[in-house]
């Protein structure tokens, strides 16, 4: 019986799971609690996409300043980009100024206003100390900007007006960073979760601010959230061979106003994804879990190359049979001391209510397009996941669900040859239409480091909602996206998405290396560090995110 139990859940891993792309590390070091950096798959073959690094230089004697003060390039043709941004020599050195850039779509005559580019941008990035935090490679940087395709470009970056000192200097060596993002993976109309619409500038119900449902930094201190958001309506796809696909119930609240084309359209829905009964039944004993794993990995490294261009969502029952096999780094139940939530469960309850929310879809590196041959080729991992933090990208809020592979393929080129990164530095992405992606490389379900927020990467995972939402409010269904993958991913950690967590800091400008910081689990940027990050729109919103994660969780 137990030898036929562990073949069952063996077979049933490698199927719903689809194999993550990203998963590779040997399961010998999977198991440890402190992973070494492990070996990634082989790089895949190079995808187009190309960055050209124009020096800035200064502005000609009729500019209104002139001279180190103000440096920029004027109006020039160049090869099809679209995203910008500047990047300069010495990561440690703030731009203390603006920087605005105006572009002209491809192929016309038309240019664009003069947009603002965010220069705060350094509390985006590897800890301090960390080997990433200090590689040679880095470099100090804008956030990026989308802009669309474009064939030109005119940019000025000014210092900011100084007192009786004058303006400080700007940082040496600007350049200009034009990033093409090159066209992605073949479309996929039989595996491609996308949305059936574009939310624009859709918002939850009773959209606004909603002041008092986010928390001061540091504090902890949870406030009357609103309702719940609405669940984004969404279709899945046909799930690769080996995997069946949940579908989620279409929502008449969810936003959604200009119809713009999506990709292509999916063919009709699989069935949800099953397990067999064996699987969601607690076993009187848990087959051995280094057999297991072995087992696993031995099916891992035949079919890894053909990995899914994303992962099928599970039903709850489905994601807590499959959590109660993985890795013995994701604990079942809440950490003990200052991070304690709740009191720990005896493992029959710990069977009988693992509060882990279901397995969200989820789209891979390979399904966005990411050329996995110029990152990093190792993986760094952090003990656990405690908290989420919530970004905004900054990028803008021009750009399409479609082209949201796009989006990240830019920002994934512009983090690692402009800024000198090892990867994205985020965890997870989830676009205007609440569709999640799978952000840096490692596997999804394990805590891989991030660098997404200065002083506080160690034991959390950032999440960036692809926008600029500072006053632009976020539209539902990437609200609801939010609570969903924090229900799923922090339950795998036994945490409660409406406590508070204990972390230590790294180093920043709002809390010393070494301050102990009670968070929220579900934070945002500005929480950790001096920032207007994830926008004061967003940042309102993670209340509702809060509850909904609870709620998916089943507490």
């Amino acid at each position: 019986m137990r030898a036929s139990l562990a073949s069952s859940i063996a077979v049933t891993c490698a199927a719903v799971l689809a194999l993550p792309v990203s998963s590779a590390a040997p399961a010998a070091a999977e198991v440890l609690v402190q992973p070494p950096a492990a070996s990634a798959l082989p790089p895949a073959p190079d995808l187009p996409g190309s960055t050209q690094s124009l020096p800035l230089g200064p502005l000609g004697p009729s500019s209104r300043a002139g001279g180190p003060g103000e440096q920029g390039l004027p109006r020039r043709d160049v090869k099809p980009f679209s995203l910008v941004g500047v990047v300069w020599d010495d990561p440690r050195a703030p731009l203390h100024g603006t920087v605005q850039v105006r572009t002209r779509a491809t192929g016309t005559d038309t240019w664009s206003q003069w947009q603002d580019v965010e220069t705060h941008n350094d509390e985006h990035g590897a800890d301090p100390d960390s080997a990433e935090g200090t590689s040679r490679a880095l470099r100090g940087s804008t956030a990026p900007l989308w802009v669309g395709d474009s064939d030109g470009v005119e940019i000025r970056v000014r210092a900011e007006a100084g007192g009786t000192g004058g303006a400080p200097p700007l940082p040496a060596g600007l350049r200009l960073e034009l990033v093409d993002p090159g066209e992605g993976p073949e479309a996929q109309t039989d595996t491609e979760p996308v949305l059936e619409t574009e939310p624009g500038t859709g918002t939850e119900p009773g959209t606004g601010t909603e002041p008092g449902t986010g928390t001061e930094p540091g504090t902890g201190t949870e406030v009357e959230p609103v309702a719940e958001a609405a669940p984004p309506q969404t279709r899945t796809a046909t799930a690769p061979a080996g995997a069946t696909a949940a579908v989620a119930p279409a929502d008449a609240t969810s936003a959604a106003v200009a119809p713009e084309a999506p990709l292509p359209p999916a063919p009709t829905p699989a069935p949800a994804a099953t397990v067999p009964a064996a699987a969601l039944a607690a076993p009187p004993a848990a087959p051995p879990l280094s057999g297991l794993l072995a087992g696993l990995g031995a099916i891992n490294s035949q079919l890894t190359p053909y990995a899914a261009p994303w992962l099928p969502a599970l039903s709850k029952e489905a994601t807590e049979a499959i959590a109660s096999y993985l890795p013995p780094f994701l604990p079942r139940t809440p950490a003990s001391g200052a991070e304690a939530q709740e009191p720990a469960k005896t493992p029959v309850q710990a069977a009988a209510a693992p509060y882990i929310g279901p397995r969200p879809a989820i789209v891979t590196r390979k399904g966005w397009g990411a050329d996995e041959s110029i990152r990093e080729k190792t993986f760094v991992y952090t003990n656990t996941i405690k908290a989420a933090f919530v970004h905004h990208s900054a990028t803008g809020n021009n750009y399409t669900c479609a082209q949201a592979p796009s989006v990240l393929r830019s920002i994934y080129r512009y983090h690692v040859l402009s800024s000198g990164w090892r990867d994205f530095g985020y965890n997870f992405a989830i676009d205007k239409c609440g569709n999640i992606y799978e952000g840096r490389a490692g596997g999804v379900d394990k805590p891989v480091l991030g660098a997404h927020t200065l002083g506080f990467n160690t034991s959390t995972m950032g999440i960036a909602v692809l926008g600029t939402f500072s006053t632009t409010a976020p539209p539902a269904a990437s609200v609801t996206a939010v609570a969903r993958l924090t229900a799923w991913k922090l339950g795998l950690h036994g945490i409660n998405p409406k406590g508070s967590v204990t972390l230590t800091s790294g180093g920043g400008n709002l809390y010393a290396k070494g301050t102990k910081v009670k968070f929220n689990a579900i934070a945002g940027h500005r929480d950790g560090f001096a920032t207007d990050c994830p926008g004061s729109l967003l940042y309102g919103k993670l209340g509702t995110a809060r509850t909904s994660a609870a709620s998916y969780q089943g507490r």
